[in-house]
């Protein structure tokens, strides 16, 4: 017979092994320089997402996102996030005229940008053209 401690012991390492096969999800991280160069020469689909705490577009933006990459197809996107009030020389970098803009790298390469969308399908078409 299994003691407690033993039975809760095999749980957490049964869930362990279980959240350690799913497919990591494309979690923004803060734009950073060296990390957005690094994603770029590894290759795969990079995002930036070009956002604002108080746009009501980005929050709903981000949100579609993160729904579309928890698609296992679409989970290798990096996708780093932009400040859009504290971030200015970046904001310029990259063109952005406003918050809400995104823009989509395949390696080194531009592959597309979208300004204020924030229509799930839409969003999704624009994320496989990085595929």
């Amino acid at each position: 017979m299994y003691s407690t401690q033993s039975f809760l012991r095999q749980v957490l390492v049964a869930s362990a092994f279980a959240f350690a096969s799913l497919p990591a999800l494309a979690a923004e991280q803060a734009f950073d320089a060296k990390a957005f160069e690094a994603a770029k020469a590894a290759g795969g689909p990079v995002l930036v997402e070009v956002h604002a705490d108080w746009c009501p577009v980005c929050k709903e933006q981000s949100a579609a996102i993160d729904k579309i990459v928890a698609d296992p197809k679409l989970a290798g996107i990096t996708r780093f996030r932009v400040d859009y009030d504290a971030q200015k020389p970046v904001v310029k970098s990259f063109h952005a005229k406003s918050q809400g803009t995104l823009v989509l790298f395949k390696g080194n390469k531009e592959v597309a940008r979208s300004v204020f969308e924030t229509d799930e399908p839409k969003l999704r078409a624009f994320l496989n053209k990085a595929s």
